[in-house]
């Protein structure tokens, strides 16, 4: 069985992660897309993030009907109300949820036999050296990655982390070259979905809903009020 890991902060999740995920799905026969929201997203912590509570039950509207989608609480806090306690205290900060540490956990509930795929957009990818233990993920899955407009072969191998890296002479001719196909080297594998894209922005949709204008072109009708009636970017 091919299963699928989508994670991220999903503030909110919109129509472009739908569109991703249902591509892959067909294209790489999954039987089933985990959903799954960051409690803490590492490259956040410094930045407002809306109450994980809010951000899951957005993922699971949006992934009703869908019957290969499947809304994870992989990365939830222990208990929500102790969550929501403690970030109003003055303490600690929990500690932030590590991608390869999600990877483990849910390879730990599937069949030996089973094939996971991690899937990202080309935006998130292009950072994926700076990821917590980037290379032990790249031993532990297969990465899926949203291809877009701008950005070549070499773009996608340059971005793998050092130790994975091909050498420029390799790289240099695929400058020019639309990144699509599959990059298989040693220690990695990058299979690069093409034509998914889908004109939906977390941070503009925020924005969006700040103003109470209309949501529908972005983000799922169920989510779009659920929005609004829980105020949610006001």
């Amino acid at each position: 069985m091919n299963v699928g890991l989508f994670g991220g902060t999903f503030d909110p999740i919109h129509l472009g992660h739908i569109t991703l995920a249902r591509a892959a799905t067909e294209k790489f026969n999954l039987s089933k897309i985990y959903f799954v929201p960051a409690h803490v997203p590492p490259h956040k912590q410094r930045q407002p993030v809306t109450p994980y509570c809010h951000r899951y039950a957005m993922v699971a509207l949006a992934t009703t009907g869908e019957k290969t989608f499947v809304p994870s609480l992989l990365e939830a806090p222990e208990c929500l109300a102790e969550s929501d306690k403690s970030s109003r205290s003055v303490g600690p900060q929990p500690r932030p949820n590590y991608s390869i540490d999600s990877v483990r956990r849910l390879k730990q509930s599937l069949k030996k036999s089973d094939e996971l795929f991690f899937l990202i957009g080309m935006d998130a990818f292009e950072y994926i050296a700076k990821w917590h233990k980037a290379e032990e993920l790249f031993q532990e899955c297969e990465f899926i990655v949203a291809g877009r407009q701008g950005y070549s072969l070499a773009d996608v191998a340059n971005a793998l982390p050092e130790s994975l890296r091909p050498a420029a002479n390799v790289t240099k001719p695929f400058a020019k070259q639309p990144a699509g196909g599959d990059l298989v080297l040693r220690g990695a594998t990058v299979r690069i979905l093409q034509g998914v894209h889908h004109p939906a922005s977390a941070t503009a949709i925020r924005q969006a809903a700040a103003a109470k204008r209309p949501l529908k072109r972005f983000v799922d009708p169920r989510v779009e009020e659920y929005i609004r009636k829980m105020e949610l970017y006001r």
